[in-house]
């Protein structure tokens, strides 16, 4: 069993950065996918970005956040990281890490085996 507990979220204004973590505990995890989600009142739970566990760690971006934000891992920390730059109102969520022992976590994978309980974000314009 994998516990998450992302913290980090806060209100921004638009244009600030932002870092956003999420710690693992009850195994290690260096052999789990990691990825960050978010959603607002109303909408689907959507995928911002996953960082595989081999082969150097592939990321993957949704296109709405590409350029903007980065997504890392520390595995002697047992932490994942979503860094976000020039946020924007759009960026409003409450903001999920996940994790699976799949090699990676595509925008469109379902039954992920562990979820954080989210961390809200909010940037005013």
């Amino acid at each position: 069993q994998v516990q998450l507990v992302e913290s980090g979220g806060t209100l921004v204004q638009a244009g600030d950065s932002l870092r956003l973590s999420c710690a693992a505990s009850g195994r290690t995890f260096n052999t789990y996918a990691l990825a960050w989600f978010r959603q607002t009142p109303g909408k689907e739970r959507e995928f911002v970005a996953s960082i595989n566990w081999f082969r150097g760690g592939n990321t993957y971006y949704a296109d709405s956040v590409k350029g903007r934000f980065t997504i890392s891992r520390d595995n002697a920390k047992n932490t994942v990281y979503l860094q976000m730059n020039s946020l924007k109102p759009e960026d409003t969520a409450v903001y999920y890490c996940a994790a699976d022992q799949r090699p990676f976590l595509t925008a469109q994978a379902t039954d992920i085996q562990y979820w954080g309980q989210g961390t809200q974000v909010t940037v005013s314009s």
